[in-house]
């Protein structure tokens, strides 16, 4: 995979941290990485980053932790969102891999407020304190990993198959899966898995749950009526996999406050 390394300073100038405001940005990077630590968060939508080994689509619930050196890239679509980017030495913890974190309000609230500080603008003692600090709670709150994960693909007959199950994720049946692609059961099973490195139903679970994120966020249809279009026979066993995966009910999730934007 070829990634470019996109450098967010000037590195003769020491920077401790900064704001990146991508309010209505319409972006699709290329694989990339940075020589600083990334907290990604949309306020509202959702944002999708994909890394060497998976695909996220990041609800505003939550947010990507993207650290530095590690290759990935970007989509947002018009959605307001912003990142904080921290010196690498402040966060010396901060793992070799993308992952999804839970975004608490005091998360989202210190990325709204970081915005004041846009990065590459000069630094004084406020924002060295502001990034400082954020960097002291980075450690808790990347802790905080949820799955919500989906395995790259580069497969085009496994893509073809992903992309029937996304479209028909209530009725698709894997005998259904199995006739479009023109494979046994047997050998749509093992590519599946050797693409994916999840089982169909693992994965089709999964993509259940990121498609209910996206109806909540996005719609007023209610908890049954969402189970049902992603496929589940009853609310109960929805709300028993969602708390599963994302860490707490539908309805809480859909009742969470957004926080006040500066």
């Amino acid at each position: 995979m070829d990634a470019r390394l996109v450098q967010m300073h000037d590195s003769a100038i020491p920077v401790m941290g900064g704001g990146h405001d991508s309010d209505g940005w319409q972006v699709d990077s290329p694989w990339h990485y940075h020589e600083m630590h990334q907290l990604l968060y949309a306020f509202a939508g959702s944002v999708d980053v994909d890394g060497a080994a998976a695909r996220f689509r990041i609800p505003h619930q939550f947010a990507a932790w993207i650290p530095a050196g590690v290759v990935h890239r970007t989509r947002i679509q018009q959605v307001h969102s912003g990142s904080v980017f921290l010196s690498a030495e402040l966060v010396p913890m901060a793992g070799e891999r993308l992952r999804v974190v839970r975004a608490p309000i005091l998360l989202r609230e210190m990325i709204a407020h970081a915005m004041r500080w846009p990065l590459g603008s000069a630094e004084d003692d406020d924002s060295r304190a502001y990034f400082a600090c954020m960097a002291r709670l980075c450690p808790e709150w990347i802790a905080d990993e949820v799955q919500l994960a989906l395995p790259s693909c580069r497969n085009p007959k496994i893509e073809a198959v992903i992309e029937t199950m996304r479209s028909s994720l209530a009725t698709i049946t894997f005998g259904q899966l199995c006739r479009q692609s023109a494979l046994s059961e047997r050998s749509l099973r093992r590519k599946f898995s050797a693409e994916t490195g999840m089982n169909w139903a693992a994965y089709r679970r999964r993509l259940r749950i990121l498609t209910a994120i996206e109806k909540i966020d996005s719609t007023d249809e209610t908890i049954g009526g969402i189970a049902a279009d992603v496929g589940y026979e009853n609310q109960a066993a929805f709300a028993k996999a969602f708390r599963h995966a994302v860490g707490m009910a539908p309805s809480e999730y859909r009742r969470m406050k957004r926080p006040s934007i500066n």
